[in-house]
């Protein structure tokens, strides 16, 4: 955070004229202030109850919320949204996309892959919003979303030319990766209240997911497939050209959006309010080494980025090619898109919800993360067993092939702010940014491993469809052995006595 919380430049034009009534500003006092809470937090760090004997006697402090920060939420969320959108392009259509751009199975898994690979420099980002802020961060997200965007929608007649501009394209949106699913927990620290941070970690950060999900909808809606399974009506027949004029409809169509959160981040989108909303959000950070030299030598740590990365890796990696995966069982690409779409729209509305639950009811995040993590692994094995064709299956039906599907989506989709909250009260006073930049850069690490060997064992699912439940069951145990604290949220409610 640094030590001063905002520029004279940054109050001026947000400040009243006259000078507020009531208690000093926070800036006035920071340095007190810091150094108390740096002192609280080091009492409590590595205990997950409050250290025995009388808490020490400190003022209050005036931590300010603005109605701002709900615009400041929505221009992030939206930016999310746009990011899971444009990911997941290909994915819903790429019986489509087979047909009209003469794409291989390697091209479609490549599209997928380069959401990963956007995660190699995410260091770099996490510097970034480190050392400049949301704001410059934001915008350099989004300026590469815009340039993407408009790659894979330049008109180009030589076949190769265009789909190497659409990998670019993709390349370049992956690269926004980093900032849209990482900087959720630094927002809501940053702009909410401590009983409204974990609700604005779940809108930021599943925002994206449900844009990745509309596309579920909106591509095969959109696109008639090959296969006369769409809704397009039958008149315009499902030829290569009509298909592929359906498919660049929807390129245009990403890069308007894209074009106008740009726009509208660029005119308003600050790094942070005038005054602090909680002694946290003000409260001296480690620096950017030490903040790795931490978390790296913080057992619990890697226990709980474990338990996130690999289930959620697995299943991200999973949910990008499901069309592709659900051929053999002659699901068709309307259907995979629905699927796909309830799956991921479920676990954003459960996930809204339990954040909403743990702000009220603090200190219950590992009991959450327990039932969220069982239900995945018996909706994982549910949905395995019924895909098997060699040994003993359950059997498959299109109402078991939803269920099953669409409960593990609300199960794991869910935990992700659960998840985000946790590794922040773990490792305070490490930066909210950096903290979830390794774990989201981990989580990457293990759907692009996947991916990687899918683009060459594709011919048959067995095998990826197994690593859903063994995931999720290492997961839960790795939750179940993890022992958990409130650093920063004991932090808030002392020095708010």
């Amino acid at each position: 955070m640094g030590s001063a919380w905002s520029s004279p430049e940054e109050r001026e034009p947000l400040l009243p004229p006259t000078p507020p009534a009531g208690p000093p500003p926070f800036a006035q006092h920071g340095q007190s202030y810091r150094a108390a809470a740096a002192a609280a937090a080091a009492e409590s760090r590595g205990r997950g109850t409050p250290p025995a004997g009388p808490l020490p006697r400190l003022p209050p402090v005036p931590g300010r919320v603005y109605g701002r920060r709900w615009l400041v939420l929505l221009l992030f969320s939206l930016l999310g949204f746009v990011q899971g959108l444009v990911w997941n392009t290909w994915g819903p259509i790429q019986n489509s996309a087979r047909q009209a751009f003469d794409f291989s199975s390697l091209d479609i898994a490549l599209l997928v892959f380069w959401g990963p690979i956007g995660f190699v420099p995410c260091f770099a980002f996490m510097w970034l919003m480190d050392k400049k802020g949301l704001r410059k961060t934001v915008l350099l997200t989004s300026f590469l979303m815009v340039v993407g965007a408009g790659l894979r929608c330049i008109p180009v007649s030589n076949q190769e030319t265009r789909k190497w501009l659409i990998h670019g394209g993709h390349l370049l949106n992956g690269l926004a990766g980093p900032t849209v699913t990482s900087a959720s927990p630094l927002l809501s620290t940053t702009w909410f209240s401590p009983d409204e941070r974990a609700t604005a970690t779940a809108i930021a950060s599943l925002i994206s997911y449900l844009g990745a999900a509309c596309a579920f909808l909106v591509g095969p809606l959109v696109v008639p497939g090959p296969n006369s399974t769409s809704t397009v009506p039958p008149v315009f027949g499902n030829s290569p050209e009509y298909i592929k004029d359906r498919i660049e409809a929807v390129l245009f169509a990403e890069f308007g959006i894209v074009a106008v959160i740009f726009s509208a981040a660029l005119a308003y989108f600050p790094s942070r309010p005038p005054f602090p909303p909680s002694v946290a959000a003000a409260s001296q950070r480690l620096s950017y080494g030490r903040s790795f030299c931490r978390l790296l030598s913080n057992p619990r740590f890697l226990m709980i980025a474990l338990a996130y990365a690999i289930p959620l890796g697995v299943f991200s990696g999973w949910s990008g090619v499901l069309d592709w995966i659900l051929t053999p069982a002659h699901i068709s690409q309307v259907d995979a898109g629905w699927i796909g779409f309830w799956s991921i729209v479920g676990g954003c509305v459960v996930g809204i919800a339990l954040a909403r639950f743990a702000d009220f009811i603090r200190g219950m995040l590992k009991l959450i993360l327990l039932l969220l993590l069982s239900g995945a692994t018996l909706s994982s094995f549910w949905y395995t067993l019924t895909c098997l064709k060699t040994v003993i299956h359950l059997p498959l039906t299109t109402a078991t092939l939803y269920t099953s599907c669409i409960l593990l989506g609300v199960f794991l989709n869910s935990s992700v702010p659960i998840f985000f909250e946790l590794f922040v009260e773990t490792v305070y006073p490490v930066p909210e940014g950096i903290t979830c930049g390794v774990v989201t850069f981990l989580n990457n690490m293990f759907m692009g491993v996947l991916l990687f060997f899918f683009s060459f064992y594709h011919r048959e699912f067995s095998w990826f469809n197994w690593c859903l439940p063994g995931s999720c069951l290492l997961s839960l145990l790795l939750i179940l052995c993890f022992r958990e604290s409130y650093d920063r949220l004991y932090l808030d409610v002392i020095v708010s006595i």
